[in-house]
């Protein structure tokens, strides 16, 4: 069984203070497990893929515009938080994927790199639980992947939006929460 991490949308303007759609503490408070989980699963070889949010802020067909501030159209904003980018090996078992929709599986090729590395279980960490998470699992689980979700590798700036997805994760796409 081929495995991969995949840090979702773990980027300077959902974390940051600063960010222009941060979660805040929450968020920052998952740095050092995403950090710990880069390095295992790099040693053992596997798979890591970073899958940031990336907008155009001209783009007025971008559903979130009216729904969200605008963010994720600086570099700033779209730049890993934290330790984790210092970490990651670029040169091996590494994919960084833009996405412009929640799921980091829709209109981006990681569905074809992860097949191509012959992956079936996938690994969810980042934020924000209740959104790019949760519609990244259930593309996954559609797509036929084995899905584990470290709770200790999530978060959200809404606390029952969090909860839910933690239960929807285990009891509606059977997926492992661990």
């Amino acid at each position: 069984m081929k495995k991969a991490l995949i840090i979702i949308d773990y980027i300077y303007d959902f974390v940051a203070d600063d960010g222009k759609l941060t979660c805040g503490k929450p968020g920052q408070a998952l740095e050092q497990k995403i950090v710990e989980l880069v390095k295992e699963f790099q040693q053992n070889g596997d798979f890591v893929v970073v899958a940031s949010d990336n907008h155009d802020e001209s783009d007025a067909y971008n559903k979130e515009r009216n729904m969200f501030p605008l963010h994720c159209y600086e570099e700033k904003g779209r730049a890993l938080y934290g330790a984790v980018d210092a970490v990651i090996d670029t040169t091996k078992n590494y994919v960084k994927i833009d996405k412009n929709r929640y799921s980091a599986f829709c209109g981006t090729p990681l569905d074809l790199k992860l097949k191509e590395r012959d992956v079936d279980e996938v690994h969810l960490v980042g934020v924000c639980t209740d959104i790019c998470v949760l519609h990244t699992a259930v593309d996954a689980y559609n797509l036929g992947y084995k899905i584990v979700v470290h709770k200790d590798g999530v978060a959200s700036f809404d606390a029952a939006g969090h909860a839910y997805a933690l239960n929807h994760f285990k009891n509606v796409i059977a997926a492992t929460v661990v």
